[in-house]
């Protein structure tokens, strides 16, 4: 949050044209950073979700290998439902994605 003091560079006790002008170029700065984490931030929850998915058959396999046969059907068990939300996780993001990029192409064309 930035006080009135920190906008009123000149001390003048307005907020002049070229002040504001600073404010809102800083606002959308920070505005763009934002979108740009959370941008960040989803891509790697995709991509781990989608390391997980490929990861989970040779899990249940390892634990087959290893002799641990009630871990192996515990997790065999729950395939279902994790491929599911998994798929359901990355499906979502890719909608989103895709949502705002059409967004974008239709506010400047």
């Amino acid at each position: 949050m930035t006080s009135f003091e920190e906008v009123d560079v000149d001390k003048s006790g307005t907020i002049d044209k070229s002040e504001w002008e600073a404010l809102e170029l800083e606002d959308r700065r920070r505005r763009l950073d934002d979108e740009d984490s959370q941008r960040d931030a989803q891509r790697r929850m995709a991509w781990f979700c989608l390391v997980g998915m490929l990861a989970y058959p040779f899990l249940v396999l390892l634990c087959s290998i290893v002799g641990a046969d009630q871990a192996a059907d515990i997790i065999g068990s729950m395939a279902s439902i994790y491929f599911l939300s998994v798929a359901g996780i990355v499906g979502v993001f890719f909608g989103v994605t895709n949502m705002s990029k059409k967004e974008v192409k239709g506010n400047n064309g």
